[in-house]
């Protein structure tokens, strides 16, 4: 469980990073695809704090079996979140 909280605070630093640089476009441009952009980064957002927080809520009712899947979901994200990070950045 403490893995899949690491990874997914992983990914929600990474969200809140490409928030904060797309906000600063946004400020810049004023694009609508920006904003956009800026919505589609808060869901992703909301959802890892939620599960997050479920992990740390709910750990006693989640079944030891159902812990790699949980590891494997947020491993599976953090890569895209990083290739779009990456490529936010150029």
């Amino acid at each position: 469980m403490s893995i899949s909280a690491a990874v997914g605070l992983a990914n929600i630093a990474i969200l809140t990073t490409m928030l904060i640089i797309y906000a600063s476009v946004y400020k810049n441009t004023k694009a609508v695809f920006t904003v956009g952009l800026m919505f589609f980064v808060s869901l992703l957002m909301v959802h890892n704090i939620i599960t997050v927080y479920a992990y740390f809520a709910m750990e006693p009712l989640y079944a030891a079996g159902l812990l790699p899947y949980f590891v494997g979901i947020h491993a599976a994200e953090l890569p895209g979140l990083s290739v779009l990070f990456r490529v936010t950045l150029l």
